[in-house]
């Protein structure tokens, strides 16, 4: 290894290292991130110089930046407003947007299978033999059965807190059982079978208009945070079995940390969609506003990942670029490529 060109490429990481170190502004929370992964890799860049038995000069002068970096860790205080503000401007709707590609097949997998079901259950008396259904469905399907009833026999307070529970256990399975995919499977196969017997019962019945107008108020988003979970879970198992590039160990640990990041943002999602089964569903509000209300929140959701998500993803690949470049800068620049072949020389001629 030439210590020279070594330390001539990796010369403006130690400097910004040193310059966050001693800055004496708050750090954002990226320059935090920053400082910590700075850091990180000086460390283990010293070894290396350490191993190399580099310049003492330089090894005392690069241990000092260090001792200094490593304080300003220490005491380092975070402003719990600007993370919560990362968290929802950057965090996790990055998190949602890499993901997409998985909750999105959850999501056409969930309809499709609900839409056969529940045309299956509406066209065929067999399939409600074997599934096991009552024959008399009149007291779920009739008006003011108990397919409506449910949504408003309780208090809405009660009822919404009641639903946000429930919706949040199954996200929970579904996403952290998902290592596992069997269990996640498992748990978006029963949630579908229930959308689509109700669909079957209700379109049988001559009233399929009042099931989706009694689901889709709340139903469009909690769905929706349903295939995220499903999703991210399934993803999430994957890896163990394919880590790509990356060990095992190091690959889980990585999705493992973004599905923490989704999981903590679904709690929102779901307390917004449980706030509209147990206000707006059961309200006396027209039907058409109802189920507006309910698009409007599924529109911005969308647009909050396919918008800021994207923004976000695009922003962090930028920074990852311009820091590889910067870090290869001796390469694409001509006069540094001369003052590192210079160096070599030297270097070769005290020899």
């Amino acid at each position: 290894m030439d210590l020279d060109a070594y330390t001539f490429l990796h010369r403006p990481s130690w400097d910004r290292l040193d310059y966050l170190a001693t800055r004496r502004k708050k750090l954002s929370g990226t320059e935090s991130d920053e400082l910590v992964r700075l850091y990180r890799l000086t460390s283990q860049q010293l070894a290396r110089l350490q191993s190399r038995s580099a310049d003492a000069e330089l090894v005392a002068g690069l241990s000092a930046v260090l001792t200094r970096a490593r304080g300003r860790v220490l005491s380092a205080r975070t402003d719990t407003l600007a993370e919560i503000l990362r968290f929802v401007t950057h965090r996790f709707p990055a998190a949602l947007y890499r993901s997409r590609r998985w909750w999105l097949s959850v999501a056409a997998a969930f309809i499709g299978a609900s839409a056969a079901l529940g045309a299956w259950v509406a066209n065929s008396e067999s399939a409600r033999r074997h599934l096991g259904l009552d024959t008399d469905t009149d007291r779920l399907t009739k008006p003011g059965g108990e397919f409506e009833t449910y949504y408003y026999e309780h208090p809405h307070d009660a009822f919404a807190a009641q639903v946000w529970t429930n919706n949040a256990a199954v996200a929970a399975v579904a996403l952290f059982m998902g290592v596992l995919i069997l269990p996640a499977v498992y748990a978006l196969a029963m949630n579908a079978l229930n959308v689509g017997v109700s669909a079957g019962l209700m379109a049988d019945a001559g009233r399929l208009d009042a099931f989706f107008t009694y689901i889709l108020p709340h139903g469009m988003l909690e769905l929706t945070a349903i295939f995220v979970a499903g999703g991210a879970g399934v993803k999430l198992g994957w890896t163990l079995i394919d880590p790509g590039r990356e060990s095992r160990p190091q690959a889980l640990a990585r999705q493992g940390r973004a599905t923490a990041v989704i999981a903590l943002g679904l709690v929102g999602v779901l307390l917004v969609s449980g706030f509209l089964e147990g206000f707006v569903t059961p309200s006396e509000l027209p039907d058409a506003v109802r189920i507006g209300i309910g698009a409007l929140a599924e529109i911005g959701f969308l647009a909050y990942v396919f918008g800021l998500g994207r923004r976000a993803v695009l922003e962090e690949e930028t920074a990852a670029a311009r820091e590889h470049m910067s870090g290869n800068s001796a390469v694409r620049n001509p006069e540094a490529v001369a003052g590192v072949v210079g160096s070599t020389l030297v270097a070769t001629a005290r020899k």
